[in-house]
């Protein structure tokens, strides 16, 4: 077994391998990011960051001026090897591990014996065993102990050790709860959960638990569908009140004042690589099984809808109106727009052609594609204040939970995060 741990490889340098990679490296490992894209690695490799997380510009800089963070498109030998790519779902809800198999097969010619690789990337339960599998087929040489009778080669004493720890971080805090958070290590096997766990105890101050690598695989789909389901109920609840002429802010408040319930507040849908994407893969599991979380999926997929067609029926009013949509990003003061409710809301907007839309979005200096296509314009907060006709609250950003109310005077205010509810 690996005694020490000296050199990391992160494949992928993105919103989770990035914090990642630069926390390691100020920990005094040396290590070598991986990504696809050329511009990122020139980006990180200049010193800069392509995400906005809070601090992270500032230890990218130090960790790359000390000279224990370089990035490149391909990886090299080290001994531990870190998978944080993304994994999506396909149009039918398929999960798509097609960035996992290429990044294990990326790293299969740099592996030596005792080496440690850890997916921490979000998938479906059995990936994990996956990339053994992808690896053991690459490599035969690399003795992997106790994965099936298939795959343990034979003639050598040489192991490889595999682990899934998935990521539990929260964005704008990424860093804190990188060192902070328990974290759930899932070996293929004994040896491997235990190298893994003793790596992750070398930077981790919070629990290290350990387990198999498909609970701790189930355990990541289970902590983001049990979000999104209590979301969906918040949601639900949002639709019901709506027709029943209740406001649903006040409702959830007076509920939530009894001991034992804790009611989430409602929004446009819910959005972000992981609440939105993660219950799929445990329905494309077992979708008889998983009609709850199903369910819950379609509610707060179909809420976009509704918050368009309560648009549409306002913007009658009017002949041209000029609607301003406050928020893009999937949450409250980051700029990730992953999966975002509020992109595919202003997306619906632009297509009815009822008016000029504008999308107030403090955190992005430009619109993606998808939007900028469509003629939606990006606007300074203070002109769609004093310009538009219809307000649309998508984010709750805290510079937008400052607008004093009387500078909603006048205007019709849709408000789906409750941000100006009195």
């Amino acid at each position: 077994m690996i005694s020490e741990f000296n050199k990391i490889c992160v494949v992928g340098l993105g919103y989770i391998g990035l914090p990642t990679a630069s926390l390691l490296a100020t920990k005094g490992f040396a290590v070598h990011g991986v990504d696809i894209s050329s511009k990122i690695v020139e980006i990180i490799n200049a010193g800069k960051i392509h995400i906005v997380e809070p601090d992270l510009d500032v230890l990218v800089k130090s960790a790359v001026q000390s000279g224990r963070l370089k990035a490149s498109m391909d990886p090299v030998p080290a001994d531990v090897f870190i998978l944080a790519v993304p994994t999506p779902f396909k149009d039918d809800h398929v999960p798509d591990i097609s960035y996992v198999e290429a990044a294990t097969r990326s790293i299969a010619p740099c592996l030596s014996p005792g080496n440690l690789v850890i997916l921490e990337s979000t998938c479906p339960v059995g990936t994990t065993e996956k990339v053994a599998g992808w690896i053991q087929e690459l490599r035969p040489d690399l003795r992997i102990p106790n994965l099936s009778p298939m795959v343990i080669g034979s003639g050598t004493d040489f192991q490889l050790f595999i682990a899934h720890c998935p990521e539990r971080v929260l964005p704008g805090q990424i860093l804190k709860e990188l060192v902070e958070n328990d974290r759930i290590v899932g070996g293929i096997n004994e040896p491997s959960t235990e190298v893994a766990k003793g790596f992750y105890k070398q930077f981790v101050s919070g629990t290290v638990l350990i387990t198999d690598s498909r609970t701790a695989e189930l355990a990541k789909l289970v902590e983001n569908t049990y979000r999104d389901v209590n979301i969906a109920f918040a949601n639900e609840l949002s639709l019901i009140c709506e027709g029943l002429k209740i406001d649903v802010w006040k409702l959830i408040e007076f509920a939530n004042h009894h001991p034992r319930v804790n009611i989430l507040k409602p929004g446009p849908g819910v959005g972000g690589h992981c609440i939105a994407v993660d219950p799929w893969f445990i329905v494309d599991a077992l979708p008889e099984e998983a009609k709850l979380i199903r369910t819950a999926r379609e509610i707060n997929d179909a809420k976009p809808d509704f918050v368009v067609k309560k648009v549409k029926e306002n913007a009658a009013r009017f002949k041209a109106p000029t609607i301003a949509c406050l928020g893009l990003a999937y949450k409250a003061n980051v700029d990730d727009l992953r999966e975002s409710p509020s992109v595919e809301i202003v997306r619906q907007l632009a297509a009815l052609h009822l008016g000029d839309i504008w999308a107030v979005e403090p955190h992005i200096e430009k619109l993606p594609s998808t939007l900028a296509l469509c003629n939606v314009h990006l606007v300074p907060l203070m002109d769609a204040l004093k310009k538009a006709d219809i307000i649309v609250g998508l984010v709750d950003h805290a510079v937008f939970r400052e607008i004093d109310p009387c500078e909603l005077a006048g205007k019709i205010v849709i408000d789906t995060r409750g941000m100006w509810h009195l």
